[in-house]
């Protein structure tokens, strides 16, 4: 797919506020991410620390319940792949130092790294992420905008890391099949299908 294509599906991505408002061919362009990461032998853009911190902020935001989290559905290896394949530059990088932050927030409440901390301690640290993150509201840019371009549009880290992190995991086959119960696209559409009268056999 043209780097021009993936710029445009990671706009919409990053800016939609429900995965069913996606074009067909970018769900099939995402899916597409999940095998190639699943064939990966090594990260590509995230290192060992940076993966650890993703795959486990990942896994706060959707844990395993009765059904698999964020880990089991391999989010932490399609965000490397999109960060690599699909992101420019400055979204690389705004991502790359939201990680950096984490850690810089993590040494300064708790003393530690944020992989070295407690699941209670990391479970505070991306609470107050999620807080801030909610409390900017919408970009100005963004007010008057229909209702379907939320501020998840807007590129900070927190941003970035929840919609990625959503739409990882429900664009894997185990979110949705497991958590969502269907096929998030349609293996075919009957366009002019019969209908039978009502009481007709």
């Amino acid at each position: 797919m043209p780097n021009t294509r993936r710029r445009e599906i990671l706009k919409v991505l990053l800016g939609a506020a429900a995965l069913p408002l996606l074009p067909r061919e970018a769900l099939a362009a995402l899916g597409a991410v999940h095998a190639q990461a699943s064939n990966e032998t090594s990260l590509k853009t995230l290192n060992p620390h940076q993966n650890a911190i993703v795959e486990t902020i990942a896994e706060i935001i959707l844990p395993e319940t009765q059904t698999p989290g964020a880990k089991s559905a391999g989010v932490a290896g399609f965000i490397d792949v999109i960060l690599t394949d699909w992101a420019d530059a400055t979204e690389r990088q705004t991502f790359l130092e939201g990680l950096a932050a984490v850690d810089r927030r993590s040494q300064a409440l708790f003393a530690g790294e944020f992989s070295a901390l407690t699941p209670p301690q990391q479970l505070e640290i991306v609470r107050l992420l999620d807080e801030e993150f909610a409390a900017e509201g919408p970009a100005p840019s963004e007010l008057g905008e229909s209702y379907h371009q939320p501020h998840f549009s807007r590129t900070s880290f927190f941003a970035m890391m929840k919609r990625l992190t959503l739409t990882g995991y429900y664009t894997s086959s185990v979110g949705a099949r497991r958590e969502l119960h269907y096929h998030i696209v349609p293996t075919s559409i009957l366009q002019c299908a019969p209908v039978t009268p009502r009481g007709a056999n």
